[in-house]
């Protein structure tokens, strides 16, 4: 069973590891289908189990099987198959925020690692909702869940049509929006946080447009000499950290 083989098609995705499935089990944004698990791991995971729908089947093998059915040795012994809610439209899950939200909006973020940490830290700091640019990955794919550690079956995320304009959205929204950058026009130390604010951050390497910065706030890290970049995981993990825990709200 390869990944390839689910991506796209009907609205499933795979979730590996006991983190993970208990994460999917509790998740109000999609829902288990089906447990594939090794015999010598049911004993201990009755408790996950015990708290499924009925109607999801589990299924137990010895490790041979579990192997040649998956395609590769799972050593995890843990795989379930999920399937996703219909996504929402962005300005359906905008507006559905509280007063106070912070959102983080991604462009261009095509690693899974990446965007399965990206994840992770917006439910660290506490990130209402996540917002991608048509041109970032799956957050539902494999290795972007195991990733997040689960983050991505429990925050709240849309996808942008292609063209469409994610500020002008932002703003009609009532966010004032943080864009990251190298030139950023001040500090993060400086920067406060609006009563509903977006975190915008783009690929490593290229980073944001040029179009979008020069309508956005910029904000940029300081660095040592020498250096001026961090992975947009960290990155985030930074900002996130700062805007819901050290900077005072502005009205």
């Amino acid at each position: 069973m390869r990944e390839r083989d689910l991506v796209g098609r009907q609205g499933l995705f795979i979730a590996e590891g006991e983190v993970v499935l208990r994460v999917l089990a509790r998740s109000r944004l999609h829902r288990p289908v089906s447990l594939l698990i090794a015999e010598k791991r049911i004993a201990a995971l009755s408790e996950i189990i015990e708290s499924l729908p009925g109607d999801v089947p589990v299924y137990a093998a010895g490790q041979a099987v579990l192997d040649a059915v998956v395609g590769f040795p799972i050593h995890r012994g843990i795989l379930a198959v999920g399937r996703r809610v219909a996504e929402p439209d962005p300005a359906d899950l905008l507006a559905s925020l509280p007063d106070d939200a912070l959102v983080l909006v991604l462009s261009g973020i095509a690693n899974h690692d990446n965007m399965g940490g990206l994840f992770r830290n917006a439910a660290a700091f506490g990130a209402d909702a996540v917002i991608l640019d048509s041109d970032c990955c799956d957050p539902l794919y494999r290795k972007a869940i195991r990733v997040s550690v689960g983050a991505a079956l429990i925050t709240p995320f849309a996808r942008m049509a292609p063209g469409a304009d994610i500020l002008g959205l932002l703003e009609g929204q009532g966010f004032e929006t943080v864009a990251l950058s190298p030139r950023g026009q001040a500090d993060l130390a400086q920067a406060s946080r609006a009563r509903r604010t977006a975190v915008v951050l783009g690929t490593e390497g290229p980073g944001l447009a040029e179009e979008l910065l020069a309508r956005a706030k910029t904000v940029r890290i300081p660095m040592a000499d020498g250096f001026d970049s961090l992975n947009v995981a960290v990155t985030a993990g930074v900002v996130l950290h700062h805007l819901a825990f050290v900077a005072r709200r502005s009205s």
